[in-house]
Protein backbone atom coordinates (compact mmCIF):
# COMPACT_ATOMS: atom_id res chain seq x y z
CA UNK A 1 0.00 0.00 0.00
CA UNK A 2 1.42 3.42 -0.93
CA UNK A 3 2.37 5.78 1.83
CA UNK A 4 0.28 8.80 2.76
CA UNK A 5 2.94 11.12 1.33
CA UNK A 6 2.82 9.40 -2.07
CA UNK A 7 -0.98 9.54 -2.12
CA UNK A 8 -0.93 13.26 -1.27
CA UNK A 9 1.56 14.02 -4.05
CA UNK A 10 -0.58 12.09 -6.56
CA UNK A 11 -3.70 13.92 -5.41
CA UNK A 12 -1.88 17.23 -5.86
CA UNK A 13 -0.84 16.18 -9.39
CA UNK A 14 -4.43 15.26 -10.24
CA UNK A 15 -5.68 18.63 -8.93
CA UNK A 16 -3.05 20.55 -10.91
CA UNK A 17 -3.77 18.61 -14.10
CA UNK A 18 -7.54 19.01 -13.65
CA UNK A 19 -7.08 22.77 -13.27
CA UNK A 20 -5.00 22.90 -16.46
CA UNK A 21 -7.66 20.91 -18.31
CA UNK A 22 -10.45 23.21 -17.09
CA UNK A 23 -8.60 26.38 -18.07
CA UNK A 24 -7.49 25.19 -21.50
CA UNK A 25 -8.99 25.73 -24.93
CA UNK A 26 -7.77 22.43 -26.35
CA UNK A 27 -5.48 19.48 -25.85
CA UNK A 28 -4.14 16.41 -27.58
CA UNK A 29 -3.28 13.04 -26.06
CA UNK A 30 -0.55 11.08 -27.81
CA UNK A 31 1.21 7.73 -27.65
CA UNK A 32 4.83 8.85 -27.64
CA UNK A 33 6.33 5.37 -28.00
CA UNK A 34 9.32 5.18 -30.34
CA UNK A 35 10.38 8.84 -30.16
CA UNK A 36 14.09 9.40 -29.66
CA UNK A 37 15.44 11.69 -26.95
CA UNK A 38 16.61 14.19 -29.57
CA UNK A 39 13.21 14.25 -31.30
CA UNK A 40 11.43 14.51 -27.95
CA UNK A 41 13.62 17.43 -26.88
CA UNK A 42 12.96 19.19 -30.20
CA UNK A 43 9.21 18.54 -29.89
CA UNK A 44 9.06 19.82 -26.31
CA UNK A 45 10.96 22.98 -27.31
CA UNK A 46 8.61 23.65 -30.23
CA UNK A 47 5.53 23.13 -28.05
CA UNK A 48 6.93 25.32 -25.25
CA UNK A 49 7.68 28.14 -27.70
CA UNK A 50 4.11 27.89 -28.99
CA UNK A 51 2.74 28.22 -25.44
CA UNK A 52 1.65 24.59 -25.09
CA UNK A 53 2.14 22.57 -21.89
CA UNK A 54 3.37 19.07 -22.71
CA UNK A 55 3.96 16.32 -20.19
CA UNK A 56 4.04 12.57 -19.82
CA UNK A 57 1.32 11.45 -17.46
CA UNK A 58 0.11 8.21 -15.94
CA UNK A 59 -3.16 7.00 -17.43
CA UNK A 60 -4.93 6.67 -14.08
CA UNK A 61 -3.94 10.20 -13.03
CA UNK A 62 -5.14 11.64 -16.35
CA UNK A 63 -8.39 9.72 -16.06
CA UNK A 64 -9.06 11.15 -12.60
CA UNK A 65 -8.06 14.68 -13.67
CA UNK A 66 -10.37 14.51 -16.70
CA UNK A 67 -13.25 13.39 -14.47
CA UNK A 68 -12.61 16.33 -12.12
CA UNK A 69 -12.46 18.70 -15.11
CA UNK A 70 -15.74 17.34 -16.49
CA UNK A 71 -14.24 15.85 -19.65
CA UNK A 72 -15.67 12.43 -20.50
CA UNK A 73 -14.56 9.99 -23.17
CA UNK A 74 -10.83 9.58 -22.52
CA UNK A 75 -11.12 6.21 -20.75
CA UNK A 76 -10.95 3.97 -23.82
CA UNK A 77 -7.86 5.80 -25.11
CA UNK A 78 -5.85 5.71 -21.87
CA UNK A 79 -3.60 2.71 -22.28
CA UNK A 80 0.05 2.34 -23.11
CA UNK A 81 2.36 5.33 -23.06
CA UNK A 82 0.53 8.64 -22.74
CA UNK A 83 1.54 12.27 -23.00
CA UNK A 84 -0.75 15.28 -23.15
CA UNK A 85 -0.30 18.66 -24.81
CA UNK A 86 -2.51 21.40 -23.36
CA UNK A 87 -3.07 24.73 -25.08
CA UNK A 88 -4.59 27.57 -23.08
CA UNK A 89 -5.64 29.83 -25.95
CA UNK A 90 -5.12 28.46 -29.45
CA UNK A 91 -7.01 25.31 -30.44
CA UNK A 92 -4.94 24.75 -33.58
CA UNK A 93 -1.31 25.00 -32.44
CA UNK A 94 -1.03 21.73 -30.45
CA UNK A 95 -2.74 19.58 -33.11
CA UNK A 96 -0.60 21.18 -35.84
CA UNK A 97 2.72 20.48 -34.09
CA UNK A 98 1.80 16.97 -32.93
CA UNK A 99 0.34 15.99 -36.31
CA UNK A 100 3.60 17.04 -37.96
CA UNK A 101 5.47 14.81 -35.47
CA UNK A 102 3.09 11.90 -36.10
CA UNK A 103 3.67 12.25 -39.85
CA UNK A 104 7.45 12.15 -39.32
CA UNK A 105 7.45 9.16 -36.95
CA UNK A 106 5.35 6.10 -37.62
CA UNK A 107 5.34 4.97 -33.97
CA UNK A 108 4.25 8.38 -32.59
CA UNK A 109 0.43 8.39 -32.65
CA UNK A 110 -2.33 10.81 -31.76
CA UNK A 111 -4.83 8.99 -29.56
CA UNK A 112 -7.54 11.60 -29.00
CA UNK A 113 -8.02 15.28 -28.32
CA UNK A 114 -10.46 17.72 -26.79
CA UNK A 115 -11.72 21.20 -27.59
CA UNK A 116 -13.60 23.29 -25.03
CA UNK A 117 -14.16 20.26 -22.81
CA UNK A 118 -15.52 18.00 -25.57
CA UNK A 119 -13.55 14.94 -26.66
CA UNK A 120 -12.69 14.73 -30.36
CA UNK A 121 -11.31 11.79 -32.34
CA UNK A 122 -7.80 11.50 -33.74
CA UNK A 123 -9.24 12.22 -37.20
CA UNK A 124 -10.81 15.46 -35.94
CA UNK A 125 -7.47 16.42 -34.38
CA UNK A 126 -5.94 15.92 -37.83
CA UNK A 127 -8.59 18.21 -39.35
CA UNK A 128 -7.71 20.93 -36.81
CA UNK A 129 -4.03 20.44 -37.67
CA UNK A 130 -4.72 21.04 -41.35
CA UNK A 131 -6.48 24.37 -40.73
CA UNK A 132 -4.50 27.51 -41.57
CA UNK A 133 -2.96 29.44 -38.68
CA UNK A 134 -4.81 32.31 -37.03
CA UNK A 135 -2.51 34.86 -38.68
CA UNK A 136 -3.21 33.39 -42.13
CA UNK A 137 -6.96 33.48 -41.55
CA UNK A 138 -6.82 37.11 -40.37
CA UNK A 139 -4.76 38.07 -43.43
CA UNK A 140 -7.28 36.39 -45.74
CA UNK A 141 -10.16 38.15 -43.99
CA UNK A 142 -8.45 41.53 -44.33
CA UNK A 143 -7.82 40.89 -48.01
CA UNK A 144 -11.49 40.01 -48.57
CA UNK A 145 -12.62 43.13 -46.71
CA UNK A 146 -10.14 45.37 -48.51
CA UNK A 147 -10.79 44.00 -52.00
CA UNK A 148 -14.13 45.81 -52.70
CA UNK A 149 -12.65 49.17 -51.64
CA UNK A 150 -9.64 48.58 -53.84
CA UNK A 151 -11.87 47.74 -56.82
CA UNK A 152 -13.94 50.90 -56.22
CA UNK A 153 -10.78 53.02 -56.16
CA UNK A 154 -9.57 51.45 -59.41
CA UNK A 155 -12.96 52.01 -61.07
CA UNK A 156 -13.03 55.67 -59.97
CA UNK A 157 -9.50 56.12 -61.28
CA UNK A 158 -10.43 54.60 -64.64
CA UNK A 159 -13.51 56.84 -64.91
CA UNK A 160 -11.34 59.88 -64.19
CA UNK A 161 -8.87 58.83 -66.89
CA UNK A 162 -11.71 58.28 -69.37
CA UNK A 163 -13.03 61.80 -68.70
CA UNK A 164 -9.64 63.22 -69.55
CA UNK A 165 -8.43 63.55 -66.00
CA UNK A 166 -11.42 65.62 -64.89
CA UNK A 167 -12.93 64.84 -61.55
CA UNK A 168 -16.68 64.74 -60.98
CA UNK A 169 -16.51 68.10 -59.14
CA UNK A 170 -14.61 69.80 -61.97
CA UNK A 171 -17.17 68.57 -64.55
CA UNK A 172 -20.00 70.35 -62.71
Amino acid sequence: MPSEKVLQSKAALVEELAEKLKNSAAGVIVDYRGISVADDTKLRKELREAGVDYCVVKNTLLKRAAEKAGIEGFDEHLEGTTAIAISKDDIIVAPKILHKQAEALESFNIKVGYVDGKVISAEEVKQYALLPSKETLVAKLLFVLQSPMQKLAIAASEIAKKNGGETAEAAE
